[in-house]
């Protein structure tokens, strides 16, 4: 065993010891310096972001669309609305035209930082800081692009179609809920986990049947049920829900209550489009074909969200933003699908999921037809019985006139 160190040999210990670990650090400090001295330019390609966006501009259409998911006219319009209805303008070094588009690609090629980077010749600060801007700028244009539909029309797509008139004359839109991919804290992922244990968020959106959203609300954990979304916001005066009038009312899916001002199918009865057309026997009764014309004509509000995360990858491949920026991201993303619905209406987009019938890829996470952990039905709070008696009895009224004609 070694003989106890006296007091001066600690000290010289403890000397030696501070005098290494301070060489060392003033080792350290001198790299640090010569590379910052030494450091090798990153953004150094022959094309700048700036001409990378002229190039697109310019060239084949088509790049542009496979690159942003619209065309040059739409974009153009787009711009000319962000300098007129938000703050937006020239930075010191991007034009407001380069600052969209790299946001609009981020979130239509679901890029990262650094893939962004590298496409625009930016550094990771400056896409950081474009992308927040643009994100603010154009999901602040939700109440001027994103409005209550006309309560006093009926729409074309019904008017014209002897499938829906007149038995649902009185139909403003429909209503549903859609999962999109989420990142949450470790604390509260659970919360955003939903029936397939992935992380989502939950969106709940009312469109009209010419594909335009006409209410959205996101945000929401991905454990909640779409009915609980729609019963909370329907009892808060502040979320500015579009209340149908009395005598009018959404269609919804199966999952929802059948009650004054929503319109639901028959449940314990074929539903989905797809059911109905793989029946050899074609429909049974007439509850059959009160579901099936409703499946069909409810189908815009799923048409709607097949374009909106064909076009926008990041709804389904969320990158790590806050929850916040998520909810922001969702709403603009709503924004400029509505914003192209009403400046392109030859979008490739639109005129693949437009067609009546056409039923995208399903949700995975959907919450269509899924019961509800309080009972048979997924609303809670719903309206009085003689008000549901009601609603059943028109349902049953449309029924009937339908199959009577039918035959």
């Amino acid at each position: 065993m070694c003989a106890s160190r006296t007091p001066a040999e600690w000290d010289e210990t403890f000397e030696l010891f501070v005098d290494m670990t301070l060489g060392y650090m003033a080792l350290n400090m001198g790299q640090r310096y010569l590379n910052r001295i030494e450091r090798l330019p990153m953004h150094t390609s022959i094309r700048t972001g700036h001409e990378y966006m002229l190039e697109l501009l310019n060239q084949h259409p088509d790049r542009m669309f496979n690159k942003i998911r619209m065309y040059r006219p739409c974009f153009e319009m787009l711009i000319q609305v962000l300098r007129q209805q938000t703050a937006l303008q020239n930075s010191r070094y991007l034009t407001l035209e380069e600052q969209v588009m790299i946001f609009v690609y981020v979130i239509s090629q679901k890029a990262t930082n650094r893939m962004a980077m590298e496409d625009w010749q930016h550094s990771g600060s400056t896409i950081s800081v474009v992308f927040m801007r643009i994100c603010k700028a154009i999901a602040s244009l939700s109440q001027t692009f994103i409005k209550a539909p006309n309560f006093d029309a009926i729409p074309d797509e019904i008017r014209w179609n002897p499938k829906y008139y007149p038995y649902f004359q009185n139909c403003v839109g429909a209503i549903d809920g859609t999962h999109i991919a989420a990142h949450a804290p470790a604390d509260v992922a659970n919360n955003f986990r939903g029936r397939k244990s992935t992380v989502t968020s939950n969106m709940l959106a009312i469109c009209s049947f010419d594909m335009l959203f006409t209410y959205v609300v996101t945000g929401w954990e991905g454990a909640v049920h779409d009915s609980r979304v729609l019963t909370t916001q329907l009892e808060d005066p502040t979320s500015g829900f579009p209340h149908p009038p009395p005598g009018k009312y959404y269609l919804v899916d199966s999952g929802y209550s059948n009650k004054p001002g929503f319109l639901a199918p028959f449940r314990n009865v074929p539903y989905h489009l797809r059911d109905a057309r793989r029946r050899a026997g074609g429909i049974n009764g007439p509850t059959e074909l009160f579901n099936y014309r409703h499946a069909s004509l409810r189908n815009c509000i799923e048409r709607c969200f097949g374009v909106l995360k064909a076009r926008f990858p990041i709804l389904r491949y969320m990158t790590n933003f806050s929850l916040i920026r998520q909810r922001e991201i969702a709403m603009c993303c709503c924004v400029l699908h509505n914003f192209i619905r009403l400046h392109n209406r030859g979008d490739p987009l639109f005129d693949r999921y437009g067609v009546d019938g056409v039923m995208p890829p399903p949700d995975s996470d959907s919450d269509d037809d899924a019961p509800s952990s309080s009972g048979t039905t997924r609303d809670e709070g719903a309206n009085s019985r003689n008000d549901n008696n009601f609603a059943n009895d028109m349902r049953d009224r449309i029924m009937f006139e339908m199959y009577l004609n039918y035959n």
